[in-house]
């Protein structure tokens, strides 16, 4: 438990709550000293509150408070300050490669002679294991039954290392496999909008703020907390008792009016809003959302678009406090002593919002009305790709160019004609929307009405249904939805993150050898946040992001290639076209259904949240404060991070004669840099996995197989699509050795240049390491022996991910890229250390000789962009700097 607070601003004040006295520190009374905050946008209300309850002299002072109060005057802030969230949230792809890293650390630090207990966290911490399900089976009542058996198969031994963890760590619980997606359940069941805690005796209230291994985190700000991703080695710290780092950000307000237009989803508003903001450029800033169309705005609504945050490329998404935020936490089925302190707290901390009250003030102010929103899909590539339902069958058609072959299929004893622009997966999936009951009640209703009229699903495309909760379930059973999902293939496949993270499964062999046959440019729709190259099934080039009942519709079509608003589903059993207007249900035929939703539903199913099922209970659980490791294990090894803990300070030294190791272009994603689905077995980790006997039917994925840094090197800079520029004309990872010029995977390539010797380099264009909070696409560049990443602009969490790990990130100046330079990988790069030591942002000087053997000096970036940035980094990265700090000499 943190110390109390020095609180030398006197703000400390008792707030009575139902007869219950409460402690809190006050804006109010910070507001006596600091000058009026009340028009402060609500975030950085809650970060000021944070710098009050942790006062301690040090990483938070007097001085801090007064630069965020000054916010007012300058609306963006030059200051570093410390967040200490109330609490960590974690999925299992970034989980447990967090656990293995504290398993490590304590390994470290018995080794140096401290005490292993050492190595616990500070902070409450859950851990949701959700995205190890795969859509193996679908179509088929006993789908889901056969997915969560080959789920607990394949993962028995990773699983068995979170069993440990919740024995060997304090404050430290797991959610089992099958209950939920992480960020649904952290909505309906963890988040509480306010905090509270016994301290020295007396009940303190606070915030309810939270960092999370997974970038959706930010979906929580829905419901008035304010958390945002971080890779998991910035977690770890943070669970560790070290603040998270951040400079005060510009916060962009964006003023919603109206009110959305029948028809019209939820997931079409989170897409134009995606496309409106990326467009903006709000990289590095917060997001705070106000106007009267708040009032409109369902939460479930708010959730959906602070979900989606990352792709907008915002810290977070937020939506203040008021009556719909104690509506949703009374649905969901928080107590009533919940409720009642959320509403108090929040109006005497001036967070609760109503109409009345001056706006806050903002960095800039973006508006949007709500019925100027039109029906959308994202795609086919990237998620702030907005296509209007209207224009879509014109972008497919120009996704796919002049491509017009046809395969033929047999399909259920039928023959039938595979085309480009066909849909293979439609998937209602992900958190993003499968916690919005509208959508979800919207797509049975489409069901429902499409049986009625005789529509059935195209036979070549693969369905499934994988909700972020059981209670979905519950209430599409409940309102008889879930029959008519049923008829048309919509069965439940898991509970859990499955296509949206790439864990689609197998296509139908009939299906997948007609496209690698024709090399046919087909696609997936999926209800879900992200449609990265490479990420939601090898053998789809087309992904298109879109709301449930448009997932249902599309499916029924089988083709992007038709124009919904003028061309038929299909043919009813009455012989006349049925078209989409004449299925889609309206606001009223929801609303109705939505009435049968209530708290009871909520509560029966999180009564035992924390049990599991049968398979999880009976795993072993290992005993001992540090873990057993199995050096036969193709899933769990000790990282080689903390094996000599005395040698870790390095300062600065610069490089010398580096080479390029991958050129790159704009957009670079996580998922290029570190993939999480399938595993190809003439792949260097496939052949790792084939050289220690594990069949390809077994290789599971690079998501499940995180806590193998064997594994997960293999995979750096791997993905099928990824394009380096040294090799033109080549997709996947390859590079050029140089100077021998031989092709070579990316992993043979850095292997070779490690017994050289010879440092590396990558260059990159625009939003670099965008995508998810991806670790192991930080650690892996490390691994490679990547010294440096060179790019025109990076994503935050990578950014943050790579100074985390040690790797230093390093940015053109504006105007410069590797295109004006005439950079084309044959170059060697220095950058000299110097004796001068690093300060945040500076301007550092690196040598380029060029294969001619001309020689060329630029100016660039250094992105340590604040002093705590540049400890970890001189520290060879966070964990280092922290196990240092916890003993280790």
């Amino acid at each position: 438990m943190p110390r109390p607070s020095l609180d030398s601003l006197k703000t400390r004040r008792t707030l009575a709550v139902a007869g219950t006295p409460y402690d809190y520190y006050s804006l109010a009374a910070a507001a006596e000293q600091l000058g009026d905050l009340s028009r402060l946008p609500h975030t950085l209300k809650i970060l000021l509150e944070n710098l009050l309850r942790h006062e301690d002299g040090e990483t938070v002072t007097t001085a801090d408070m007064r630069a965020l109060a000054g916010w007012l005057e300058r609306r963006h802030g030059e200051r570093e300050i410390a967040f200490r969230p109330a609490r960590v949230l974690m999925q299992d792809f970034t989980g447990v490669p967090a656990v293995v890293d504290l398993a490590a650390m304590r390994d470290a630090l018995v080794r140096a002679g401290g005490e292993a207990q050492t190595v616990n966290p500070r902070i409450p911490v859950d851990l949701v294991i959700d995205h190890s399900v795969t859509v193996d089976y679908y179509g088929t009542a006993d789908a889901f039954a056969r997915n969560v058996a080959a789920e607990m198969e394949r993962n028995r031994e990773r699983y068995t290392l979170l069993r440990w963890a919740q024995l060997a760590f304090d404050q430290f619980r797991v959610v089992p496999p099958g209950t939920g997606i992480c960020h649904q359940v952290n909505l309906e069941y963890l988040g509480r909008t306010v905090w509270s805690e016994e301290q020295d005796g007396r009940k303190l209230a606070y915030p309810d703020t939270l960092v999370g291994t997974d970038s959706h985190t930010t979906m929580i700000n829905g419901l008035a907390i304010l958390g945002w991703g971080v890779g998991g080695i910035e977690a770890e710290a943070a669970m560790l008792g070290q603040p998270v780092s951040l400079l005060i950000p510009e916060v962009v307000g964006v003023r919603l009016t109206g009110a959305l237009r029948a028809g019209v989803t939820a997931t079409d508003l989170v897409l134009t809003l995606t496309e409106m903001l990326r467009a903006y450029g709000v990289v590095d800033k917060f997001v705070e959302f106000f106007g009267p169309g708040l009032n409109r705005l369902p939460l479930a609504d708010r959730a959906t678009i602070a979900n989606m945050a990352p792709e907008y490329g915002a810290t977070c998404g937020f939506f203040p406090i008021d009556g719909i935020t104690l509506d949703y936490l009374r649905l969901t089925g928080r107590d009533e002593a919940t409720l009642a302190l959320v509403e108090a707290y929040a109006k005497a901390q001036g967070l609760w919002r109503t109409d009345d009250a001056p706006e806050p003030l903002f960095s800039a102010v973006l508006e949007l009305d709500l019925a100027e929103v039109v029906p959308s899909l994202a795609g086919p590539k990237r998620p702030q790709d907005r296509v209007p339902l209207t224009a879509l069958k014109a972008a497919t058609e120009q996704a796919i160019g002049a491509q017009n072959l046809e395969r033929s299929v047999q399909m259920a004893g039928t023959e039938q004609e595979l085309r480009p622009g066909d849909l293979v997966i439609a998937a209602i999936t992900s958190c993003t929307n499968t916690s919005n009951p509208a959508v979800m009640l919207g797509a049975g209703l489409l069901a429902k009405k499409a049986v009625a009229r005789g529509l059935g699903v195209r036979p070549w495309v693969k369905t499934s249904l994988a909700p972020g909760s059981p209670v979905v379930s519950d209430y599409l059973q409940r309102t008889g939805l879930q029959d008519f999902l049923d008829r048309l293939g919509f069965r439940l496949a898991g509970y859990g993150c499955t296509t949206c993270i790439g864990n689609s499964g197998p296509l139908d062999e009939p299906v997948a050898r007609a496209i690698a046959e024709g090399d046919l440019a087909v696609g997936a729709i999926l209800s879900g946040n992200r449609n990265f190259e490479g990420r939601i099934h090898p053998l789809t080039r087309l992904n298109w992001l879109a709301s449930p009942p448009l997932v249902v519709a599309y499916a029924l079509a089988g083709t992007t290639r038709i124009d919904l608003d003028r061309e038929p589903l299909g043919t009813g059993s009455d012989g006349k076209p049925v078209f989409l207007r004449e299925i889609w249900p309206s606001p009223a035929e929801i609303a109705e259904l939505a009435g049968r939703i209530d708290a009871e539903l909520f509560r029966a199913r999180y009564a035992n949240v924390f049990h599991g099922q049968e398979s999880w209970r009976q795993l072993p659980v290992p005993t001992g404060l540090t873990y057993a490791w199995d050096s036969a294990s193709t899933y769990v090894q000790e990282p080689p991070f903390f094996l000599s803990p005395t040698e870790v300070e390095r300062g600065f030294a610069g490089f010398r004669d580096a080479r390029v190791l991958a050129l790159l272009g704009d957009s670079i994603t996580t998922d290029h840099i570190s993939p999480a689905g399938a595993i190809p077995a003439e792949s260097p980790a496939g052949r790792y996995l084939l050289d220690r006997g594990v069949p390809q039917e077994e290789f599971n994925s690079y998501g499940a197989r995180r806590g193998n840094h064997q594994v997960m090197l293999r995979g750096t800079l791997a993905n099928i699509r990824i394009r380096n520029e040294m090799v033109p004309g080549v997709e996947g990872g390859v590079t050029r050795h140089l100077p021998s010029g031989a092709e070579l995977s990316i992993y043979d390539g850095a292997m070779r240049y490690q017994a050289e010797g010879t440092p590396l380099l990558i260059v990159a264009g625009k939003e670099y390491g965008t995508g998810s909070s991806r670790d192991w696409a930080a650690k892996g560049t490390l691994l490679l022996g990547v010294r440096a990443v060179l790019a025109e602009s990076f994503e935050r969490i990578h950014r943050s991910n790579l100074i985390g790990m040690g790797v230093l990130p390093l940015q053109f100046r504006p105007g410069e890229n590797r295109k004006t330079l005439g950079l084309d990988g044959n170059e060697r790069f220095s950058l000299d250390g110097g004796d001068q030591p690093l300060t945040p942002g500076q301007t550092l000087t690196l040598r380029i000789n060029r294969g001619d053997g001309r020689a060329e000096v630029i100016s660039v970036l250094c992105r340590l962009d604040t002093q705590i940035e540049v400890a970890y980094y001189q520290s060879g990265g966070i964990l280092n700097d922290v196990l240092r700090r916890l003993g280790a000499p």
